[in-house]
């Protein structure tokens, strides 16, 4: 069984019809759910999916886009929202200077904050990074000097040498349907170089369907794809690289009882 490490099922073009998006995830053989959240407003939504599926689990976070609406949130908000059983993980955060919606000094201090909490719950934090390395890894530096923290890179698409950079840091990496486009070279030769008990595999669905999806609506069910071309780069077999990832995903999340949702260990 596979897991989708990072979706947004409460999103438009997945949440008009959740139940059906599931089941084929499900056919397809993918058997848990972690249900991102993006901005305070959608917490409670994102949590009552994962309440009422129990192959799913909700974090609490607030994107990069989000921070200027954000920048008053404190540490407080984040620690009693992560109290829910349900949610299994801080996030996503992080720094997008590609689009700049928000401040870069708003965006970097609530970055701060999501990893302030993640020391202090041993939650994981998913990190979103967009034309923002220097930035990125300067900050997880820095922090990690004040304490470790589990996290990890969600749809990596960044240089092999800030790969390197976080995988030295102790993070782990998550690979997106990217990973098939015709112009992802670099991004398939870094891939095939993480260390097996570091990578994990995503849709961030609804966006970003792999080959030979592209052009419509990316759903859960597509990480047998995205995982089957990994499988391929990495020159092991989907079920090897299923079982890999799994492992990954619940030392990482170990609050998620995935026994609970009927995956196997």
């Amino acid at each position: 069984m596979l897991i989708d490490s990072h979706c947004h099922l409460n999103y438009k073009g997945l949440i008009e019809q959740q139940g059906e998006v599931l089941a084929r995830a499900r056919a397809a053989g993918i058997g848990a759910f972690l249900n991102i959240s993006t901005r305070q407003s959608e917490w409670a939504d994102v949590v009552a999916t994962a309440e009422r599926e129990s192959d799913v689990w909700a974090t609490v976070g607030i994107h990069p886009h989000e921070a200027d609406q954000h920048a008053d949130l404190g540490e407080g908000a984040l620690l009693e929202a992560t109290k829910h059983p349900r949610v299994i993980g801080i996030g996503e955060t992080g720094l997008d200077y590609y689009y700049d919606h928000s401040d870069r000094v708003v965006q970097q201090d609530l970055f701060r904050t999501h990893i302030r909490v993640a020391r202090e719950t041993g939650l994981p934090l998913i990190i979103h990074t967009r034309e923002a390395e220097e930035d990125t890894a300067r900050i997880l530096t820095e922090e990690m000097e004040q304490g470790a923290f589990p996290a990890l890179i969600h749809c990596f698409t960044a240089s092999a040498d800030f790969g390197e950079k976080v995988l030295n840091l102790g993070l782990t990496i998550s690979i997106s349907g990217i990973v098939t486009f015709k112009n992802a070279k670099d991004l398939q030769a870094f891939v095939s170089t993480i260390p097996q008990d570091r990578l994990l595999v995503e849709t961030d669905s609804p966006f970003l369907a792999p080959i030979p999806h592209r052009g419509k609506v990316c759903e859960p069910a597509y990480t047998a794809d995205t995982a089957r071309f990994v499988a391929g780069l990495r020159d092991v077999s989907l079920e090897d690289l299923a079982a890999t990832t799994s492992a990954n995903f619940r030392k990482l999340f170990a609050k998620a009882d995935l026994d609970k949702a009927g995956l196997a260990a």
